[in-house]
């Protein structure tokens, strides 16, 4: 939802959800963002399927539809540079650096396969247009990689810390930038999740109760 919410669409822009998986993102960004259309692109065709009906339960199939597809070999019908965004949620995990879930699905989900963060990555800005932007979530820790696969290939990269909150160093990382420009790189403040009780803070419970946009 945090993804979703760091998208900067309006009402009419094309966004591209790469790995889609069931839809979630993807179905909470178009209820955020009137009149926008996401396409996704999903690997496993199970979850292909459950992202249709997900779609129809939520009265979203003229606003979204998914289809299945490598991102090592891309559908044809899928053309290069028209998305005016790009929202990626990538394995988190390299190949090789933690054992992998018993479940297949669960293991595609969280460590990388075939297709490595650079071909994430690589594809998603194949498929937006110039000055198009690019918005992922990954784990802080990866922060290096992320910034040597991007650094000449886009500006105005902005790193959004997602802090948990108390004196916990931030996990994860919303990263956005931008397509065609060279505009210099900005951390954010980015976003406390977590009251001193556990509880969410007001900013984070707007984002997931009200389906508030975040400022990056």
């Amino acid at each position: 939802m945090f993804l979703a919410a760091a998208v900067p669409a309006v009402s009419g822009n094309r966004i591209l959800d790469v790995g889609c998986g069931v839809g979630a993102a993807a179905l909470c960004l178009a209820a955020r963002v009137e009149e926008c259309r996401v396409t996704g692109i999903e690997r496993d065709r199970e979850l292909v399927r459950l992202a249709g009906d997900n779609a129809v339960l939520n009265a979203m199939t003229q606003r979204f539809n998914a289809m299945t597809g490598d991102i090592l070999t891309p559908p044809p019908r899928l053309e290069p540079g028209v998305f005016d965004h790009a929202m990626v949620n990538p394995p988190h995990l390299a190949a090789g650096t933690a054992t992998p879930p018993p479940d297949p699905a669960r293991a595609a989900a969280h460590v990388e396969g075939a297709a490595d963060l650079a071909a994430w990555l690589r594809f998603a800005l194949m498929m937006v247009r110039s000055k198009g932007t690019l918005t992922l979530v990954h784990r802080a820790d990866r922060l290096e990689a992320l910034m040597a696969q991007l650094n000449g290939r886009v500006g105005e990269i902005v790193v959004f810390p997602l802090w948990p909150g108390g004196d916990k160093p931030a996990k994860r990382v919303i990263i956005h930038a931008r397509k065609g420009v060279a505009t210099p790189t900005r951390l954010a403040r980015g976003l406390v999740l977590h009251e001193v009780d556990g509880s969410y803070t007001a900013a984070a419970d707007a984002v997931l109760r009200e389906g508030k946009g975040l400022i990056i």
